[in-house]
């Protein structure tokens, strides 16, 4: 398994539950959920991965099991990790979908014109 399916069902629910259209798609060795075209989470392994207002990382990272996305090795601005402690709860999980939806309107879209 190269990623959390339990996650990726859970992140589904959250987002039929908040009615957002999106699309997952499997990609660097895990699942991506895109929103308008853009990566707004994900799952490595069994890690959440987040795409956020860079803005509102100092806040995220107060929470449990959150961390600089280091994906590349690099912190990546932006992008964050969030450990499966840091999730386990619905609230929990809950709080970082809507920080990357939140973001998401913002974000840059990687689809080439």
């Amino acid at each position: 398994m190269a990623y959390d399916e339990f996650l990726a069902d859970r992140i589904r629910h959250k987002f039929r539950e908040l009615d957002i259209p999106w699309v997952d798609k499997k990609m660097m060795g895990g699942l991506c959920f895109m929103v308008d075209d853009k990566m707004c989470v994900g799952i490595v392994k069994e890690q959440m991965m987040a795409r956020i207002d860079p803005d509102r990382m100092a806040e995220a990272f107060k929470k449990t099991g959150c961390r600089e996305m280091d994906f590349t090795r690099r912190p990546m601005k932006g992008f964050i990790f969030v450990e499966p402690e840091g999730i386990d709860r619905d609230e929990d999980l809950e709080y970082f979908v809507k920080l990357a939806l939140e973001f998401n309107p913002k974000a840059k879209s990687g689809k080439r014109k």
